[in-house]
């Protein structure tokens, strides 16, 4: 594996466990991560780096075994770009639903 997409697939695994340790210090709630604007930023940021990461692999490897790489790399964008209109159940979704797969499959690559 080229030596840059593994520092980016590291990137993405820190910034996964960076998220998984935020989410250990609070309720994991919908409503805390709604109330706690520096919680929410934190995660925010997180995802920005993973999506950041992403964009970066797909310029070397646009066919990363990744499921989910395209719509990765859009939420970064939606993150920096669409800011003003990002809602919060957007990002929670992404982290309860779709992390846990990702870093599975961020894994899976890192091994090969």
């Amino acid at each position: 594996m080229d030596r840059k997409v593994k520092k980016y697939l590291d990137d993405i695994l820190y910034a996964i466990s960076e998220i998984e340790s935020f989410l250990a210090q609070r309720p994991r709630q919908y409503q805390v991560f709604v109330d706690d604007h520096m919680f929410r930023s934190a995660i925010e940021r997180q995802v920005g780096i993973i999506g950041e990461a992403m964009t970066k692999i797909l310029q070397l490897y646009p066919d990363i075994n990744i499921t989910e790489a395209k719509n990765i790399k859009g939420t970064r964008n939606y993150i920096v770009h669409a800011y003003d209109t990002l809602q919060p159940h957007t990002i929670w979704v992404i982290v309860i639903n779709d992390l846990p797969k990702l870093k599975q499959e961020v894994i899976n690559l890192i091994k090969d």
